[in-house]
């Protein structure tokens, strides 16, 4: 980890004044007007791109099944959500999945390198249920799948799961109470309750650059590698590249893993790149015996809250994982706390902001102390706020830069120009390449509707896509007035966490809760009322406007709808007082009992 020295906010080594317009200049030059609408969406002529490589789709036939809980995406969230219901006595339970086996974003996501970069110890979600404990602190790709693989075998989701099946269409049927579930694969489900688990990052993105389709040479999209062209695996070694001149698009948090391994195996190796990514140290080690032998029961969860906690800038007496997450935060507070406890309230967002510099200043100077060419080094610096991208931990990925075979493009924040048949054009310069790898990313900040794939039919035709027209409205994100028996977990107007599982561990929790308090109720139905929706609304404005402020200052990215924070973004966004209070939120609201916001019928 990049430590930074405890310093006095009054008696800095730094003009903060000048980081400021120094980070307002290079988030300027990076605004664009057309904000998301910069990419272009995969379909039509590009639709190859999200074919499956990992697994043939296998024939069947098409379903009508009735169905009580029916959850779509298999990721980590379904998978709890499924494993939580189970363990409260409810075993009518189908997962149906768009992928070719339960895993989500690590099923998809099989790049070289690839590799968690939360502890493993606690992004790996029911490790205790399932007597597992990760290999390494930082797990890798195939391990990562292997345990929701080992999930679904221990809770029985692999019956009746449907795999390569996408909905199509989802409608309430009022008088038989259920929802009709119409898939890609001709199914026509019925299912009692749906649960959307669609996950915040599954509809692969390309850049809207003229000539996409006009390359004469190879393409795909990292999330789905091509290893019949690469050749090695996951962890490496791809050796068809060795007489290939490689193409990479994006130096996100994808690129900054898979990176090293391309410059180790291909013959030329060119980084286009629009904006730095903040590269903070890793320090992967494989995990203790001693350390694991000591683990006593409870220890998972212990060790999720204890992280939560310091994360969203909260005070514990250890910090247990002890990794480039949580040493962010101590140094922040470090910062805060210079003075003693007694800190003003208005102060405690200068000294933040201080802390931050001095935190970005040891990124920045990392760089400087790993890359030998000074015009590579200074391209590499990140100018922003540490939290206003999201923040990159790899050992490998700035050592790659010294390598003669290794050439970064950094396009002063314009992005590649276009693609020819010969290769790509950036800084009015094109360079002729075999390969162009597209690492851009997921669609972020785009309508839910859209990312999904389908739109929802409510009560008396209503369409989810009308209902938030004007912005998500939901209770606790997880039902929208209009829709019964329709429960949607994401980040949105809930408690994000970086330690994503844990998010859908509580929400899942509380499913399960929800599903028992209608049980005693003995109601078939249960739904948001429209106040309890609108108090909701009215709660995520208010506790968000910080946040929506500081978005505003920030470099473009999927953060902030590519610079373009607008009105709906504080609404749509996560709530605004972070985990703690969401889940201490949600934990109130179980403990009054009554499920105000709620109707049973």
């Amino acid at each position: 980890m990049t430590n930074a020295a405890q310093i006095d906010p009054d008696n800095l080594d730094f003009d903060p004044d000048a980081l400021r317009a120094k980070y307002r200049a290079e988030r300027d030059k990076r605004l664009r007007p057309d904000g998301n609408n910069q990419y272009t969406r995969i379909e039509g002529n590009l639709a190859h791109y999200v074919d499956d490589p990992y697994g043939a789709v296998m024939p069947r036939a098409g379903q009508s099944d009735l169905i009580e809980y029916l959850i779509i995406g298999g990721g980590f969230g379904g998978l709890v959500t499924a494993a939580r219901l189970k363990e409260a006595g409810f075993e009518d339970v189908r997962i149906l999945e768009h992928g070719g086996d339960f895993g989500g974003t690590w099923y998809w996501n099989r790049y070289p390198g690839a590799a968690c970069d939360t502890e493993a110890y606690i992004y790996l979600p029911l490790c205790e249920e399932t007597g597992y404990l990760p290999r390494h602190k930082f797990a890798f790709q195939s391990e990562i799948l292997a345990h929701a693989q080992r999930i679904g075998r221990h809770y029985d989701l692999y019956e009746g799961a449907l795999f390569h099946t996408a909905v199509t269409d989802l409608a309430w049927q009022e008088d038989a109470g259920r929802w009709l579930v119409r898939t890609n694969r001709g199914d026509a489900l019925q299912a009692r309750f749906v649960i959307m688990s669609n996950g915040p990052l599954n509809t692969p993105k390309l850049p809207g650059v003229p000539g996409i389709e006009a390359f004469e040479g190879h393409t795909f999209h990292t999330s789905r590698w091509d290893y019949a062209y690469t050749g090695g695996s996951s962890e490496g070694h791809l050796t068809g590249l060795q007489d290939k001149r490689v193409a990479i698009i994006g130096t996100g948090a994808t690129a900054v893993q898979c990176i090293p391994h391309l410059g180790a195996s291909a013959k030329a190796l060119y980084v286009y790149q629009r904006t730095p990514s903040s590269i903070d140290v890793r320090n992967n080690r494989p995990t203790d015996p001693a350390w694991a032998a000591s683990l006593t029961p409870g220890w998972q969860k212990a060790r999720m809250e204890n992280f939560n906690v310091l994360t969203s800038g909260g005070v514990v007496e250890q910090d247990l994982v002890m990794d480039g997450w949580t040493e962010i935060i101590r140094n922040l507070i470090s910062m805060a706390n210079f003075r003693g406890s007694a800190i003003p309230r208005e102060d405690v967002p200068r000294l933040m902001e201080l802390a931050d510099f001095q935190k970005m200043n040891a990124i920045r100077a990392r760089v400087d102390e790993v890359v030998e060419d000074p015009a590579t080094a200074a391209a590499l610096k990140p100018w922003y706020r540490q939290f206003c991208k999201r923040p990159c931990f790899h050992d490998e990925y700035l050592p790659t830069f010294n390598q003669p075979n290794v050439h970064l493009i950094d396009t002063a924040g314009q992005g590649v120009e276009r693609i020819t048949a010969r290769g790509v054009v950036a800084n009015g310069v094109e360079t002729p390449v075999d390969c162009i790898i597209f690492a851009t990313g997921f669609e972020v900040g785009t309508a839910f509707t859209h990312r999904a794939g389908y739109d929802v039919t409510g009560r008396d035709g209503l369409k989810l896509s009308e209902a938030w027209a004007e912005g998500m409205r939901s209770l606790h994100g997880l039902f929208v007035h209009g829709f019964p028996n329709l429960l949607i977990t994401s980040n949105a107007q809930s408690g994000f966490t970086t330690n994503f599982p844990h998010a859908m561990d509580e929400r899942a929790q509380h499913m399960a809760y929800l599903f028992g308090a209608l049980k005693q109720r003995g109601a078939k139905r249960l739904e948001a009322t429209a106040e309890g929706e609108a108090a909701w609304v009215d709660t995520m404005l208010k506790a968000s406007r910080m946040s929506e402020a500081f978005q505003a200052e920030c470099t473009p990215g999927y953060y902030n709808n590519e610079g373009q924070p607008n009105p709906k973004s504080a609404q749509n966004g996560s709530y605004g007082r972070g985990p703690v209070r969401f889940f201490e939120l949600l934990a109130g609201w179980r403990e009054v009992g009554d499920c105000d916001g709620l109707r049973f019928d």
